[in-house]
């Protein structure tokens, strides 16, 4: 696999329908994949070293980005979802590696903006459900 370029990331929320849109013009973005483990380890471990329990332990994403809004409307979905707190299927297409997909919930909404520049935001997406994977 050859260097990529991050601003190919995209994240995509569901506008309904199975349709989605993309939202925002992200500057940085981090997707984090998570999987805590479950220590099995007893008196009888060979050599006392720890055992991980396979399969037992949760899985978690979380999403972080800071960049500007594309538009009113990307602006309107992303401020809907986290003033709901519901979890709306997301979208996150990594080039050359696959697309991740599922529920999430708006963690954090942030804005800022410079006295010279334009208005800026930074998010945060907690997964909230089971997350699927389809290789590119």
């Amino acid at each position: 696999m050859t260097a990529q370029r991050g601003k190919d990331i995209l994240l995509k929320i569901e506008q309904g329908a199975g349709t989605f849109v993309s939202v925002a013009g992200l500057r940085a973005r981090t997707i984090s994949l998570n999987a805590r483990t479950v220590d099995a380890t007893d008196a009888d471990s060979a050599g006392r070293w720890r055992e991980l329990l396979g399969g037992a332990g949760v899985k978690s994403a979380a999403v972080s980005g800071q960049g500007i809004f594309r538009d009113a409307a990307s602006d309107a979905l992303i401020r809907e979802a986290f003033f709901d707190q519901t979890a709306k299927t997301w979208r996150l297409v990594v080039p050359d590696f696959g697309t991740l997909e599922g529920p999430f919930l708006v963690s954090a909404l942030e804005y800022a903006g410079d006295h010279e520049g334009e208005a800026t935001f930074a998010i945060s997406l907690a997964s909230a459900g089971e997350i699927g994977f389809a290789a590119i």
